[in-house]
C-alpha cells in the first residue's frame, strides 16, 4: 500500500483514548464526506442532535434525525450520516472497560448496547417522558468535560453512569423486537469485509461477480445485502469511493487530472468528468482551479 493510500482513513475506524480518561467528546458541524461512507469501531457511541436534521443509516436501517434526537451507536455497528439541513451534533465515544467498577455493582448496564436490536433501539424514543431528562445529562457531561474543573474526570464517568442506568431503566421494551428482515450479523461481517476491500483496492476493475465472490454469494443475493446494508448498489458505492479518492488528490495537487482519473479506477477521462460532475456537483477541472485560488 502506497503512503498516499496509508493517510486515507479507512472503514474499520481504531479509536485511541488517553489511559485514564478513555472517553472522547466533540460536537461535530455537519457530516465530513468520510463518515457519509460507512465505516465501524470497536468502542461505543452517544450522539445528541443539537440542531439540524438528516439522516443514519445503521446496520441496514435507515432513521432520519432532527433536533433533541439522541441514538446509541453500538461495536461494529455498520453505519454512516448524512446532512439534509444546520447539522450540529455532540458525539460522546467510550471505551467500556472504563465502566468496569459500574458493570460489577449492576451488570445490566450495558443492555442498551448488548440488546440492540432486540430490546432497544438506536433512535431512542423521541416522545419518551425520560428523553429530555438524558439529553440534559448529556448537555451536562458535554460542559463538565470542555470545563475541565477539579474532579471533572469524575463528574463526567459518573454522567455517563447515570445515562446508561437511566436508557437501561427507562428505555427497554418489554417485548422483544422481531427481525422483520433486517440484516442479520453474519450479513454484516461479510459486508464489512468487501467494504475493506473495496476501500483498500479501489483502483482494481471490480464486477459485480467478483465482489459476491469474496464473501462466497450469488451476485443477485449479494447486491441485495448490500444494498440494504449500505442504502446504494455496491458498483454505485464503489464509484462514490473512488470519486472520494480523486477529490482528495485533486485538492493535495501535484498530478494530471488524467493521471487522478486512472489512479482511481477510471478507464476513460471522459466518464471521470461526466460521474465527478454528477455525484459532487462541479467539474474535476473547476474543482483544482478553485483550490488553487484560495491557496
Amino acid at each position: 500500500m502506497s503512503a498516499k493510500e496509508q493517510s486515507y482513513v479507512i472503514p474499520k475506524e481504531k479509536v485511541i483514548f488517553a489511559h485514564n480518561y478513555p472517553l472522547i467528546v466533540v460536537e461535530t458541524i455537519g457530516v465530513t464526506s468520510l463518515y457519509q461512507r460507512m465505516h465501524w469501531h470497536d468502542v461505543l457511541e452517544i450522539n445528541l442532535i443539537k440542531s439540524g436534521s438528516g439522516y443514519y443509516i445503521i446496520n441496514g436501517q435507515t432513521y432520519e434525525f432532527e433536533q433533541g434526537d439522541v441514538f446509541l451507536i453500538n461495536s461494529n455497528d455498520l453505519h454512516c450520516a448524512y446532512e439534509t439541513e444546520d447539522l450540529v451534533m455532540l458525539v460522546v465515544t467510550f471505551d467500556p472497560s472504563w465502566l468496569a467498577h459500574g458493570l460489577r455493582m449492576d451488570p445490566e448496564l450495558l443492555s442498551p448496547f448488548r440488546e440492540m436490536g432486540k430490546h432497544y433501539t438506536n433512535r431512542l424514543q423521541r416522545d419518551h417522558s425520560s428523553i429530555g431528562h438524558l439529553r440534559s445529562l448529556l448537555m451536562e457531561l458535554q460542559e463538565e468535560h470542555e470545563g475541565q474543573r477539579r474532579s471533572y474526570s469524575t463528574m463526567v464517568h459518573s454522567l455517563l453512569l447515570r445515562f446508561l442506568a437511566t436508557v437501561n431503566r427507562e428505555f427497554r421494551s418489554a417485548n422483544p423486537r422481531k427481525n422483520g428482515g433486517n440484516i442479520s450479523a453474519r450479513q454484516l461481517e461479510r459486508m464489512r469485509q468487501v467494504i475493506m476491500v473495496m476501500e483498500e483496492r479501489y483502483a482494481h476493475p471490480w464486477t459485480q461477480e467478483e465482489l459476491a465472490a469474496l464473501v462466497f454469494l450469488s451476485p443477485s443475493r449479494f447486491s441485495d445485502i448490500f444494498k440494504r446494508a449500505v442504502g446504494m448498489p455496491p458498483m454505485l458505492y464503489l464509484i462514490h469511493i473512488r470519486l472520494e479518492r480523486a477529490l482528495a488528490m485533486l485538492e493535495k495537487g501535484g498530478m494530471k487530472i488524467t493521471d487522478i482519473a486512472l489512479e482511481c479506477g477510471f478507464q476513460t477521462l471522459t466518464n471521470f468528468n461526466r460521474l465527478f460532475k454528477k455525484h459532487i456537483g462541479i467539474t474535476p477541472g473547476a474543482t483544482r482551479k478553485g483550490n488553487v485560488k484560495n491557496q
